[in-house]
């Protein structure tokens, strides 16, 4: 990758295995507003960012050189080589080319902790407008004003300590339904700091899923979604009904199978890089209607 900047802008060339609207539209983050083609406004770890990709050349407007190198190129992923990956996959199991093929600019972020732990508490049996338009709400009210683009106003996601202070009442105030109590629970342990990423860095795969499930309402999807796309454990394979259907279409010939099942062939089959695998599919199937 080449990078430069010029005028206001900072510019990458060059990028390879990298669509910025796959990326960003399927289903792993919700703060991304579409401005036009390959064109959006993001909000992530207190930064706002106006970010737009023509082929292989990605404008970063009114962003220093350094944010980009220190917050934008760790939160995309880029300097990850998604080739070898995508080849480590296709000689696991050609079942995955038309996935590969189709979605091939998917990449999985790396996002923060007590948001994304907060967005996938909320997602559950929602509709990705209505999840992000509470995380907006969530944000606005909670959060600080980061700028304005294009005549919108943006703010960014209230940090931990301020999480605590929102009762399970002001969350049912918010709409977010049954999920009030789960992310009034979720807020008093991030606050309290009963729950921090560097907790996980020593744990292995099942006990760090173990540790997120103590949460209220954290069940196993949740916890696997927690920790592919801010904790990086790319092994990690979340199971929705999505991907259920998915998995059951590719390898059991359409027959219902117990989600366990599925994660234990996804475990043999991918190893390490389920995570990759599970992004692959899930945004080629969702798309395709694999299994409706």
């Amino acid at each position: 990758m080449k990078l430069y900047t010029e005028k206001e802008n900072t510019i990458i060339e060059g990028v390879e295995d990298f669509e910025l609207s796959q990326t960003l539209e399927c289903g792993q983050c919700f703060r991304f507003y579409k401005q036009g083609e390959n064109d959006y406004v993001v909000v992530a770890f207190k930064k706002l960012l106006h970010l737009k990709q023509e082929h292989r050349r990605l404008i970063f407007f009114d962003c220093d050189m350094s944010t980009v190198e220190q917050v934008w190129i760790p939160y995309f992923d880029l300097e990850r080589d998604y080739g070898e990956i995508k080849h480590f996959l296709l000689q696991r199991d050609k079942r995955l080319e038309p996935a590969i093929k189709e979605k091939q600019g998917v990449r999985i972020l790396n996002q923060e902790f007590h948001e994304t732990l907060i967005s996938f508490i909320i997602s559950q049996n929602k509709q990705i407008p209505h999840i992000k338009q509470l995380i907006k709400h969530i944000s606005e009210e909670y959060g600080e004003f980061l700028g304005e683009i294009n005549g919108e106003k943006y703010y960014s996601f209230p940090d931990a300590e301020i999480l605590g202070n929102i009762t399970e009442e002001k969350f049912r105030e918010m709409k977010t339904g049954f999920r009030a109590p789960y992310l009034a629970d979720a807020g008093e342990k991030l606050s309290r700091k009963q729950l921090l990423p560097e907790m996980f860095r020593k744990l292995d795969e099942e006990n760090a899923r173990k540790k997120l499930m103590e949460i209220k309402g954290v069940g196993e999807k949740v916890a696997n979604c927690v920790m592919l796309f801010t904790l990086n454990y790319r092994e990690a394979f979340p199971i929705d009904v999505w991907m259920k259907r998915i998995m059951e279409t590719l390898y059991f010939d359409g027959r219902n199978t117990p989600k366990e099942e599925i994660a234990k062939l996804a475990k043999e089959m991918y190893g390490s890089f389920g995570g990759y695998a599970q992004q692959y599919l899930f945004c080629y199937g969702r798309d395709n209607k694999v299994g409706k």
